[in-house]
């Protein structure tokens, strides 16, 4: 599975952002993905996820939101209320066995999000 992320940018604080992920190969329904950056001792942390099921949850407590469309192979990031601390490179994963934290068998690039005051 190759994943490619796309709508970072820079952006105001207040602001909003949408991150989408579009994936390419195997069955993207039955992949359980999320939204990572790094974070102070981790490489990576979780944002939000979604399983394949359609739970979803978050460590931003609420300003963010994590959906998907299968139809068309992409899960989004909508980011609302965006701060400063909020400024990172995005990460888009998917494991079709694993979820939360992981670990995630397929990454993507990454896309910065730069967040101004």
């Amino acid at each position: 599975v190759q994943l490619v992320e796309s709508g970072g940018g820079l952006v105001q604080a207040g602001g909003s952002l949408r991150l989408s992920c579009s994936a390419f190969g195997r069955t993207f329904s039955r992949y359980n993905l999320g939204w990572f950056r790094p974070a102070p001792g981790k490489e990576r942390d979780f944002v939000a996820i979604i399983t394949w099921s359609g739970g979803t949850a978050d460590s931003v407590k609420g300003r963010f939101t994590i959906s998907r469309d299968n139809a068309k192979n992409t899960v989004y990031l909508q980011m609302n209320s965006l701060i400063p601390e909020d400024t990172a490179v995005y990460y888009c994963a998917a494991d079709e066995s694993h979820w939360g934290r992981g670990p995630y068998e397929y990454w993507g690039q990454g896309t910065q999000v730069t967040v101004s005051s």
